[in-house]
């Protein structure tokens, strides 16, 4: 499977190609209105919010509610078009791809590189990721998506510890920072509404756990089919993004690796490990394990006091563009990062069980993972002979 986005923030719309999705997955409209919606959602997002309500119309590979096979053709419309009418800037912000973008294509104007390198491209992620959580769904596969950190304020990470995701969804949801902890989610909001009076913005960390994989989805076999690598990449194309870790990987480099390496035990027949500090991925393949990924977004690059910059037209000094910006936009990245792994999972799952139809794709996942069981008769001649 791949995908592809196209549009401009205030173009016309935002437009999704996605190609080798499996036919007969019923599109759940609820699930997709729900994860643009939450994109959009978030204490901290700016006046443009207020102006779009995302939808997303299928203009191909969807019939009577299901999908076909054929590639699928997605259009989020824009209420604020208006790219035509929008001035043209020539001072460059720091931290965004302004200086780079004109740079790269010899342009004399920054407003085509901001249009484009806007995260407003990111409700084309979500569709595509939307889609494979369908995927994942009829597998058995659940992903969840919360904000770690706002600033300098963190979750208390015992109060979603022994939690099932179901419920730390549910937690998640009554946070208008999209935080399970309520006491940090109400620090997280006056933290919030500090830099609001600095006219400046805020970063953070966001989490994703995937629960229900089956090991050995990825490979070892070659670099670019390593999933903790393919995930790596896919989380750091989201804008803003400028780190992730799998699972407990920074703690992990503190201690000896007697003391961080998961020990492994049979239950029912099947190999677990007694703790998940790899984040369920082991040599570049899943290992059963709740798949655990955190990434960390920079403050936005558009602040409303302007940072020093040039005038690309005389090369002086200047102040940087200020549009209309969000102050945080951590919980908004949480819904994009979940949106990307899980298409990275969905597409390693399509490669090792095939991707024409969800029922063959089905059959095959089902009696992979029965496979597993080391107690199963064929295991048991095995192990005799």
């Amino acid at each position: 499977m791949r995908f592809f986005t196209a549009g401009n923030s205030h173009g016309s719309g935002i437009f999704a190609f996605i190609d080798g999705f499996p036919a007969n997955i019923e599109i759940d409209d609820a699930l997709l209105e729900y994860d643009l919606q939450r994109r959009q959602s978030g204490y901290g997002r700016g006046g443009r919010q207020k102006i779009e309500q995302d939808k997303a119309d299928f203009h191909s590979g969807v019939f009577k509610g299901k999908t076909t096979g054929a590639p699928i053709v997605a259009i989020i419309r824009n209420k604020d078009f208006s790219i035509d009418k929008m001035p043209s800037v020539f001072c460059p912000r720091p931290g965004h791809a302004d200086l780079s973008g004109i740079q790269k294509f010899h342009l004399s104007d920054i407003r085509p590189v901001l249009e484009r390198a806007s995260a407003r491209e990111t409700a084309g992620r979500v569709v595509a990721g939307s889609l494979a959580k369908m995927l994942l769904r009829e597998l058995g596969i659940e992903a969840v998506a919360f904000v770690r950190s706002i600033g300098n304020v963190e979750m208390d990470d015992g109060v979603i510890l022994g939690k099932s995701l179901r419920d730390v969804k549910m937690m998640t949801n009554l946070s208008e920072v999209f935080c399970p902890d309520p006491d940090a989610s109400e620090n997280m909001i006056r933290h919030i509404d500090e830099a609001k009076e600095k006219q400046d913005t805020l970063g953070g960390v966001v989490e994703v756990r995937i629960s229900g994989l089956s090991p050995g989805i990825g490979s070892f076999t070659q670099w670019d089919e390593r999933l903790d690598g393919r995930i790596a990449q896919a989380v750091m194309s989201v804008q803003a993004i400028k780190w992730i870790e799998i699972g407990s990987a920074i703690e992990n480099t503190k201690h000896f690796g007697s003391r961080i390496h998961d020990e492994i035990v049979l239950e029912d027949g099947f190999a677990r490990r007694k703790t998940n500090r790899a984040g369920g991925i082991e040599g570049g393949m899943s290992n059963g394990e709740d798949i655990v990924i955190r990434a960390g977004m920079k403050p936005i690059a558009t602040i409303g006091r302007p940072l020093k910059s040039i005038d690309i037209r005389t090369g002086e000094g200047a102040e940087a563009l200020v549009e209309r910006f969000d102050t945080c936009a951590v919980s908004a990245a949480s819904v994009v990062v979940e949106a990307m792994a899980c298409w990275v999972i969905a597409d390693a799952i399509t490669k090792k069980f095939g991707c024409d139809d969800i029922a063959s794709i089905k059959t095959a996942f089902n009696s992979y993972k029965t496979s597993l069981n080391f107690k199963k008769e064929g295991n048991d001649e095995q192990k005799n002979s």
